[in-house]
């Protein structure tokens, strides 16, 4: 180092062995909050069903015994209190905020439970919703928790690139669905993960089929599955696969997801517990 250092590498051109270790931009938690495990549930574009997987991830763990909490990092389109069934505003008091807690005990935090009217639009920049995902980490009394989901908006924009930095990932589940332009961008995102060191726990392809209920045969309505080809090129190692479920899309719909019926992320949250 030299003796003239100014601790800033980023102005500086010398080669000093100080550059080797990578700075960490890691926000503290509250001080009332003991998360264990932050799993980050992303996607390459919008509308393939990322908040769905959150949400049933989160019911998943918490039917096989574990306490699960849902932040909601897509401020501009928070859906997971709806899919819960959760209304109104969110409580604090000196130390924090309080999350909402839904039936079954999965807590959750989401800008839409600090909104006034649900329907009001959020029409904020880039880094004062970067810097609202970093407060529901540290403002939020989450209390113990086993096993969190960040439920991010689509893209490799501000909000990811703050989860990636600010709260301590032990993974990512990427959700696609079965168009071969899908897959492409889901490289994108499972890129994004490699430089930011953040390892890529599993793919999951929503939408994948439709199961008949009156013969059982699978149709494949927007084509064959590539989640197996996409996973086995990137090297990733789990992939699950959702149907296209009427009685799931009602139940998100009534706000019921934890009363869905189905084990099609069991593989999945097997993997996440062994962490």
């Amino acid at each position: 180092m030299s003796e003239n250092c100014n601790h800033d590498c980023s102005s500086c051109g010398e080669n000093c062995p100080s550059r080797d270790k990578a700075p960490d931009f890691r926000a503290p938690a509250n001080a009332h909050s003991n998360v264990k495990r932050v799993i980050g549930v992303v996607s390459g574009k919008g509308g393939v069903g990322k908040s769905l997987v959150t949400s049933l991830m989160a019911v998943t763990m918490r039917r096989r015994g574990a306490s699960a909490a849902i932040l909601d990092a897509d401020i501009t389109g928070p859906s997971i209190p709806k899919a819960f069934g959760i209304h109104g505003m969110l409580g604090a008091t000196d130390d924090g905020i309080i999350p909402a807690v839904s039936t079954t005990g999965v807590k959750l935090v989401s800008l839409n439970l600090m909104l006034e009217n649900e329907t009001d639009p959020v029409v904020w920049r880039g880094p004062i919703i970067a810097g609202t995902v970093k407060q529901f980490w540290t403002d939020v009394m989450w209390g113990d928790v086993d096993f969190m989901f960040v439920d991010m908006p689509p893209g490799t924009g501000d909000v990811p690139l703050t989860v990636f930095q600010s709260l301590p990932l032990d993974g990512i589940l990427i959700v696609t669905s079965p168009q071969e332009l899908v897959g492409m961008i889901v490289e994108k995102a499972v890129r994004m993960a490699q430089m930011m060191n953040v390892p890529v726990l599993g793919v999951i392809e929503n939408m994948s089929y439709f199961k008949c209920p009156d013969c059982g045969a699978e149709h494949h309505i927007f084509g064959p599955s590539h989640v197996d080809e996409i996973a086995a090129r990137l090297g990733i190692p789990l992939t699950a696969k959702l149907p296209m479920d009427p009685a799931l899309a009602a139940a998100c719909d009534a706000g019921m997801v934890e009363m869905f019926d189905g084990n099609w992320l069991e593989d999945v949250a097997g993997a996440i517990a062994a962490l």
